[in-house]
């Protein structure tokens, strides 16, 4: 995907659908929960379809805060040698339970990264989605 950056500015701000075509390219991110305002980070490898968000887990910390707290925020990102770029999807969390849903999301092909069991699916319903497009380089020297 190639980004213009107007006036030579390094940061250039996504539109939405440039951010989900970063997002449906890409295969991993962090997973931000809180519970009683604590905030939990956790690795974790998605999938994308619909402008939905799917990753599985297991029993623990993951599961149970976003069982407590259905709020999320995901966020993704690409680090280059020039270039890099970081999409933030904030949303609604919740586990999938009907069979027709399991069905629909085994269908994607979303496979654990680590051999352990991962029996949960979890569904991100984004409420925003942010992104970013940045050009690497020096820092300018200042103007006095």
């Amino acid at each position: 995907m190639t980004f213009t950056h107007a006036d030579a500015n390094p940061v250039l701000e996504l539109n939405d659908e440039q951010s989900w075509q970063l997002l449906d390219a890409t295969l991993h991110g962090r997973l931000v929960v809180s519970v009683a305002g604590e905030p939990d980070i956790f690795p974790v490898n998605f999938v994308t379809s619909n402008r939905k968000i799917y990753l599985r887990t297991a029993p623990g910390n993951k599961l149970a805060q976003l069982t407590i707290n259905s709020t999320v925020l995901l966020e993704a990102d690409g680090i280059f040698s020039d270039e890099a770029w970081s999409v933030v999807v904030r949303g609604t969390a919740r586990v999938l339970e009907t069979s027709a849903e399991l069905a629909a999301v085994e269908e994607l092909g979303l496979k654990s990264w680590v051999p352990t069991l991962k029996d949960y699916y979890v569904e991100i319903e984004p409420t925003s989605v942010s992104g970013r497009h940045f050009l690497l380089g020096e820092q300018p020297e200042r103007v006095i």
